[in-house]
């Protein structure tokens, strides 16, 4: 008797939120996972500098991908592609060698199979403003729609990958790949 007491106590909480109707009607999951959305590990950063020497006094602007998300929807369409969100986490810099307060970054979104060939890639700008006396910013860029396509309906997310990157000169993929990193000494 408590057994069923509790079922029908937790059905009318239970109803106060949702009824079943709204439940099953509603909007319904993907049927597959979203692809994968990722920093390039040789292009999730950049630093630039101005002098010959690899020292931080020479450190320029810098910037950081710290953070990529994406979610995603499946269509039923002819061509049935999957339809992306991203949002991209960024942190940037301005180093003791930096001239003036503002800097235009350039980084690029590709959709590829996974670990295969690239689908598509397109690069954007992001202008930064350093306030007066701020060496840091974080800003978040979001990209509304990134359209993946399928030959097929039966095609799954995670076939494919959309990565994201800073465009690079090749000392700066260079010095990426070396592994070094400035420590800046705290007073």
């Amino acid at each position: 008797m408590r057994s069923i007491a509790a079922v029908f106590a937790a059905a009318l909480v239970l109803s106060g939120c949702q009824s079943v109707r709204d439940r099953f009607d509603g909007p319904q999951p993907n049927p597959g996972p979203c692809p994968n959305a990722l920093s390039l590990y040789d292009a999730h950063r950049l630093v630039e500098f101005n002098g010959e020497e690899r020292v931080l006094r020479n450190v320029g602007f810098t910037g950081e991908i710290l953070n990529v998300r994406g979610a995603c929807t499946y269509t039923d369409t002819r061509v049935s592609p999957i339809d992306m969100e991203m949002a991209i986490r960024f942190a940037f810099g301005r180093g003791a060698a930096a001239e003036g307060s503002e800097k235009t970054y350039y980084y690029f979104v590709a959709v590829t199979r996974t670990d295969s060939a690239v689908i598509e890639r397109e690069v954007f700008p992001i202008t930064v403003r350093f306030p007066p006396g701020e060496n840091r910013v974080e800003l978040t860029e979001e990209i509304s729609s990134i359209v993946i396509p399928r030959a097929e309906a039966t095609t799954s997310g995670a076939n494919f990958e959309v990565i994201v990157g800073f465009e690079l000169t090749p000392e700066q993929v260079e010095f990426n790949r070396s592994g070094l990193r400035f420590r800046v000494p705290v007073e």
